[in-house]
């Protein structure tokens, strides 16, 4: 497998008075990367512009703009879906965080919030930028589901009726008011 491509910029190098542009474009090798791990047909015009400006002494507010076209499989058909991103974001990069080291950990109010490190990774805030932006289920125009059965091997299938709560009761009423004839 190959490994994702990265674009780290070092912390110690930015100027603490004021904002450093942003710009990043994929190679084609890196657009194959990035579309095999977002699990996509293929990636496209992928851009991310910004700026990453100072705030305080030691922290980092990136402010950018991802930009894509990615074409995923339908949900339901497994058709092509093209869609076009242009998503604008803001991440803010923390010198000194509280990092909490357990399974569980209640969300903070700013979820845009990460630790700073040596180095940000402007190959993985675009990756990652672009996954958040993408849609969850993509479904060509007018595609749905018309029925859904399930069933293991040897056995009858089961309906969407049959799983309703209380499809059952009716065929069981019935049956105990013809017992009772």
């Amino acid at each position: 497998m190959s490994q994702m491509p990265t674009l780290p910029l070092r912390v110690a190098d930015l100027t603490k008075n004021r904002a450093k542009p942003i710009s990043v474009e994929p190679s084609d090798a890196d657009l194959a990367l990035i579309a095999a791990e977002l699990d996509l047909v293929s990636l496209k015009k992928v851009r991310l512009e910004g700026k990453l400006a100072p705030i305080g002494k030691t922290d980092w507010r990136l402010t950018a703009m991802v930009g894509a076209t990615a074409v995923q499989s339908c949900v339901v058909t497994l058709a092509p879906v093209t869609t076009r991103i242009d998503d604008d974001f803001s991440w803010t990069y923390v010198k000194d965080m509280d990092v909490v080291d357990v399974s569980e950990v209640e969300m903070t109010e700013d979820e845009n919030t990460e630790l700073l490190g040596t180095e940000i990774d402007l190959m993985a805030v675009l990756i990652e930028a672009l996954a958040l932006a993408l849609p969850a289920y993509p479904r060509v125009d007018g595609a749905e589901i018309e029925t859904t059965v399930f069933t293991e091997p040897g056995k009858a299938p089961m309906t969407d009726e049959d799983a309703r709560p209380f499809a059952g009761l009716g065929n069981l009423r019935d049956a105990l008011e013809n017992k009772g004839d």
